[in-house]
């Protein structure tokens, strides 16, 4: 009986050891940092190294921070532009805990340090969008603008030089945001603008006003085509005169000249000969003018038949 009771008691003392030790034994994580509290209140330093810690039992608590960077991801903002031109923002940051301490007392986990990153990100981006012109914030540099891209993007016809541009602005809203949130414990890794895109009223204006732009380019394109266009075939009707004319000069030439061959020829012929010259050429006439639907009347005396009547021609 006695030593049943001790076997139970050493069982009784045991569960206890176990419970104590798992209340008071804890393990950090190489990702981890931990700050103990006891009754609600910080006590120690803060404990990051990997491997299994002691704390007091059921007194002191383990809280847990990460080691790693965490991600911050704003709600879009409607931002007016120096240049009145109202905008959706939306921004994104990369941050990490780097005082664990002072992150645990001044908003005490991750929930309450993306609250304030929301409010100090969102008002740094505020005034810094709302102190440069949208195509600051936009553009990052003075490359050269294609004439569509321009003379969409302006509501002038000159085009604003980039001083600033869109990563010299988020570097100022990471400059202003990073000096608010190190009260906090926190460390801002990066901010960046994600998208940036006109309100809803006056998208539709802008829609509208792209595809007047568009119409225009379009049809600038249209009359410099037709300029050209009647320009080329100006070119090419002078050009066909040109050679229409050369060709019917050279052609005359030819043919004077070749008129003057046959009138050579016909007279050196008609000179060793006028009787046969002359018996030739009204052969040639006979069968040029007259076939088996001809009808010719003629008298007796005719010269047309002289050569029929006699081979002199008399």
């Amino acid at each position: 009986m006695k030593s049943t009771y001790t076997y139970i008691m050493i069982g009784i003392l045991a569960f206890l050891a176990l419970i104590v030790l798992s209340s008071g034994l804890y393990t950090v994580w190489m990702t981890e940092q931990v700050i103990i509290t006891r009754f609600g209140k910080p006590v120690g330093e803060v404990v990051d190294d990997p491997g299994l810690h002691w704390k007091r039992p059921f007194v002191e608590k383990a809280n847990r921070f990460e080691k790693r960077i965490l991600e911050w991801d704003g709600d879009p903002n409607q931002i007016p532009s120096l240049d009145k031109k109202y905008i959706w923002v939306d921004t994104y940051a990369r941050w990490r805990i780097s005082d664990p301490l002072k992150f645990f007392q001044s908003v005490k986990n991750e929930n309450g340090a993306q609250a304030r990153l929301d409010d100090i990100i969102d008002s740094a981006t505020r005034d810094s969008i709302t102190s440069y012109v949208l195509l600051e914030v936009v553009r990052n540099s003075n490359r050269e603008m294609a004439m569509a891209e321009a003379e969409l993007a302006l509501s002038e016809d000159v085009l604003v030089k980039i001083e600033w541009g869109r990563e010299k602005i988020t570097r100022m809203i990471l400059g202003e945001a990073s000096e608010k949130v190190g009260q906090y414990g926190i460390v801002l890794v990066d901010v960046r603008i994600k998208r940036i895109n006109y309100v809803e009223e006056v998208r539709i204006k802008v829609y509208e006003r792209m595809i007047s732009e568009r119409t225009r380019i379009a049809e600038k394109y249209r009359s410099e085509g037709l300029g050209k266009k009647a320009e080329i075939e100006g070119q090419m009707e002078k050009e066909l005169q040109r050679i229409t004319s050369e060709a019917y000069r050279t052609a005359q030439e030819l043919i004077g000249e070749a008129d003057a061959e046959a009138t050579r020829i016909y007279a050196a012929a008609y000179n060793k000969d006028p009787d046969f010259y002359s018996f030739i050429k009204t052969l040639e006439t006979y069968r040029n003018t007259l076939d088996k639907n001809t009808w010719l009347l003629l008298t007796t005396d005719s010269d047309y038949l002289k050569y029929l009547k006699s081979i002199t021609g008399k």
